[in-house]
């Protein structure tokens, strides 16, 4: 069980890269970790990392053992789950991402009723400004919108969603209607500054009709939930997703713009690395999000 313990421990600095940021996982000092590492390298007989001050790398035989160990504990994960089916109850942990304003405002407590459901289970919730790599930073599931362009990941959809153009009454009472995609370059337009995209490039399609479109405005942010505050206190246009901005349209505060153009896809899934497809916990969690944000 110690070589369990050495081996999960190996695993996640070298997720890390970084004795600091395992050490707060684990609730433990560096100079602990340290220590342990340096036993395992004494038992192994061979060095598994190189340390710097800041970082870690792996040599030639830590990149071994972390692929040979990954898979093991992999194995030992799926030989756990077999063994908790037979008492009917998921259990285990759970490493999820999300982005900060979904993740805020739906995973989160959507997170709270399904361990009042599933208390075996423990999940680490973790909220980003950009989307992780699932494999190399070590989490089960990842909530992703849009169109989902690795084949390496399995994807669920969890909720149908849309962008949305949109501004508030005072906004459109103010300085008008845009007909036409082209017309928002007259306008001033919120941008969002996240992930890799260009900023301020929108991209409409309508039939077989595509336009894109470089916006601008006095405005810009790398937080949606601040674009979105923006548009309703009157600044611009924005662009956002339905999920966000149904009620409020229904309410009046914010006016849908272009209707009869779309928006790149902003679906909403759930991702997973294949291995993991078969994990009762990971089954069970999915299936409940997906209901809960539907229900919502």
């Amino acid at each position: 069980m110690d070589g369990f313990s050495d081996l999960n421990l190996f695993t996640l600095v070298a997720r890390h890269r970084n004795l600091a940021a395992a050490a707060r996982d684990l609730g433990v000092t560096p100079p602990s970790i340290s220590k342990r590492l340096a036993q395992l390298e004494r038992r192994l007989g061979v060095r598994l990392l190189n340390r710097t001050t800041r970082r870690v790398s792996l040599t030639p035989e830590g990149e071994l053992y972390l692929a040979n160990g990954s898979r093991i504990l992999d194995e030992l994960a799926e030989l756990e789950q077999l063994v908790t089916k037979s008492r009917g109850e998921p259990a285990g942990l759970l490493r999820v991402n999300a982005s900060f304003g979904f993740g805020r405002r739906r995973v989160a407590p959507a997170v709270s009723k399904f361990i009042a459901h599933y208390p075996a289970i423990k999940i680490q919730l973790h909220l980003s400004d950009r989307p992780v790599n699932l494999q190399e930073e070590g989490f089960d599931l990842g909530i992703r919108f849009g169109d989902v362009p690795d084949a390496r990941i399995n994807a669920r959809m969890l909720l149908k969603n849309r962008r949305v153009v949109c501004a508030s009454p005072e906004y459109v009472a103010a300085f008008g209607v845009p007909a036409t995609p082209n017309d928002l370059t007259r306008h001033a337009c919120l941008v969002l500054r996240e992930n890799e995209s260009a900023y301020g490039t929108w991209h409409f399609t309508r039939g077989k009709k595509a336009e894109t479109i470089k916006v601008d405005g006095p405005l810009s942010s790398n937080d949606g939930s601040t674009v979105l505050e923006w548009a309703l206190d009157g600044r611009g246009i924005a662009v956002r997703s339905q999920w966000e901005t149904e009620a409020l349209v229904r309410d009046g505060k914010l006016v849908e713009l272009l209707k009869d153009w779309a928006l790149p896809n902003a679906d909403i899934h759930a991702v997973y690395l294949e291995r993991h497809q078969l994990s009762a916990k990971l089954r069970t969690f999915v299936e409940f999000l997906g209901e809960e944000l539907r229900r919502n």
